[in-house]
């Protein structure tokens, strides 16, 4: 027997979950970082981000996707022509027709987007165990606290505490809503043998990933505040000239 249900019911569960879902992200308090890229004047340390995007091709590029960057787009960062075209050269993305009429694999090119790791979604929770990793391409501005709050994920791993029951499949977190968290810790010190010879510690790595993945959200930012910074100085300009004209049209009058 089918059962037919109300839609303004469904509507109201799903608002409902969605609703309770986002208190619960917003309801938690993380520690507050410093960032290069924080504030008016605030810019990216592009060695940072390069290291960040080693962090990201060695851990985390096996599970999360980072499909809205092009992998032309790490020129921003500093990488070079050569560099792009072998990093992208590592991976295979889907092409074709070819003249025959068949799908063929080739190496990905520069002008290509990040591959993902899985063919789907359901691909992707099958080897996470029903958990979906998320796309890490706007993560830093999909998350009440951005930058804080990713780094408070990957540095908030501990010893559940007395008392406290984690089930099987989960790992007991600091500032994780609810603290289980179905992500396994995926920094630890050493994790990566930095090519420019930094240490990579665990919070080494972790602020350089989210400088990576702050970059990757919002690659125009520094553009854009370049610009407000002119706007204001133009602003502040105009208004003195204004005041100048205004002194010099009513001077007579006083």
């Amino acid at each position: 027997m089918i059962k037919h249900f109300k839609v303004p019911t469904v509507l109201s569960s799903i608002s409902t979950v969605v609703l309770v879902s986002g208190m619960a992200l917003a309801s938690v308090s993380v520690p507050k970082q410093h960032w290069s890229f924080s504030g008016m004047f605030g810019t990216y340390d592009r060695a940072a981000a390069q290291r960040g995007f080693q962090v990201y091709q060695e851990v985390c590029s096996s599970c999360h996707s980072l499909r809205l960057v092009n992998y032309r787009h790490l020129a921003a960062l500093g990488f070079s022509m050569e560099q792009i075209k072998a990093i992208s050269g590592e991976a295979e993305v889907a092409d074709g027709p070819n003249d025959e009429g068949e799908m063929f694999t080739r190496p990905a090119k520069p002008a290509d987007k990040f591959v993902s790791p899985f063919a789907n979604n359901n691909a992707a929770r099958t080897s996470n165990n029903g958990a979906f990793p998320p796309d890490l391409s706007l993560m830093t501005k999909a998350r009440p606290g951005g930058p804080d709050y990713l780094y408070a994920i990957l540095t908030g791993y501990a010893e559940a505490p007395d008392g406290v029951t984690v089930p099987e499949g989960m790992n007991y977190h600091s500032y994780f809503p609810g603290h289980q968290i179905a992500m396994a810790a995926p920094l630890d010190d050493d994790a990566v043998e930095y090519q420019d010879g930094t240490k990579a510690t665990l919070v080494q790595m972790t602020t350089d990933i989210v400088t990576f993945l702050s970059w990757a959200a919002e690659p125009e930012m520094e553009e854009r505040k370049s610009m407000g910074i002119k706007v204001l100085l133009f602003l502040i300009v105009f208004s003195g000239l204004l005041f100048a004209v205004k002194k010099k049209v009513w001077a007579d009058l006083h």
